[in-house]
């Protein structure tokens, strides 16, 4: 498995904890990266993905407000997502346990040891309407603590108009975990506790938020706190939009269960206050030593 293609800076790791998200340039084989295409595809050619927009639909028809772009005069592609994969498929296994990312969490949290809490796989196919809504990570994960964080990887060139990921710098240094929402629309889950994310996009013209966005392309990583609220546009342009998302806790992260907050079939056998362990966070940083010929 190959390495980081350059280490992780003091600046980097500073402006993460500053701002809740950095982005990191070239840090990543672009090959490797790419090579997870035909994977993600075989997901995508099963049906093993969620059809967001979809669900979007029916909440239409159910007279919910659906974040669609109006800039394209009927919908042709389809968000669709799914988590998880690592759990039955080799490739994704390796991507999020045997690359480099565990490392770079490790620099970037400052832990000493990573677990993988899940993947996940986004697509935007060309032509998807739907956006993203502001949403925080840590809002649908039962766990506690501060050294958490989100990496991004994108298989494909992202920008603005594809629906780059987009950020409110600081809000992870914010207090509020707020309630998780549906992401194609700001309802919130049911029987969740907290507040409903503030309106980002209006705070942003008074001055009060500030946002940034980063066009990426393979090799490179957006990498945010899992406190950092964030969202995505649509997929406007004529390319696909397909990136990898990997969540990785530190040293300090605990099992904390959530009402109303979706639940992984091994967290009926776990406590509040318990620490991540095999097999169902596995250690991602420091890799097990192999015996050697």
């Amino acid at each position: 498995m190959p390495g980081a293609c350059r280490p992780i800076t003091a600046d980097e790791v500073e402006a993460f904890w500053r701002d809740g998200v950095v982005c990191l340039r070239g840090v990543l084989d672009p090959t490797y990266v790419t090579e997870m295409r035909p994977a993600v595809g075989d997901l995508v050619e099963t049906g093993e993905l969620a059809d967001l927009s979809a669900m979007g639909d029916a909440l239409a028809s159910a007279g919910e407000q659906v974040l669609r772009s109006d800039a394209l005069p009927e919908r042709r592609g389809r968000f669709i997502s799914g988590v998880d994969h690592w759990r039955a498929h080799p490739e994704f296994r390796a991507f999020a346990l045997e690359s480099p990312l565990g490392e770079i969490a490790s620099a970037l949290l400052r832990s000493a040891q990573i677990r993988l809490w899940e993947d996940s796989v986004l697509v935007k196919e060309p032509g998807t309407v739907e956006r993203t809504a502001w949403h925080q990570d840590l809002a649908y994960f039962n766990v506690d603590g501060e050294q958490l964080c989100t990496m991004w990887c994108p298989l494909d060139v992202v920008t603005a108009d594809s629906g780059a990921v987009r950020f409110v710098v600081g809000s992870h240094l914010r207090p509020e975990v707020h309630q998780p929402n549906l992401f194609v629309s700001t309802m919130v889950i049911p029987g969740t506790g907290g507040t409903a994310i503030p309106d980002i996009d209006r705070q942003a013209e008074l001055g009060e938020a500030r946002v940034v966005t980063f066009a990426t392309e393979p090799g490179d990583l957006t990498v945010h706190h899992a406190r950092t609220i964030h969202g995505a546009g649509p997929n406007l342009g004529p390319t696909w939009r397909r990136a990898i998302s990997v969540r990785y806790c530190g040293d300090d992260v605990t099992y904390r269960l959530k009402p109303g907050v979706p639940r992984k079939p091994h967290h009926d056998l776990v406590n509040d206050g318990d620490l991540l362990t095999d097999p169902d966070c596995p250690l991602a940083w420091p890799r097990p030593a192999t015996s050697g010929g």
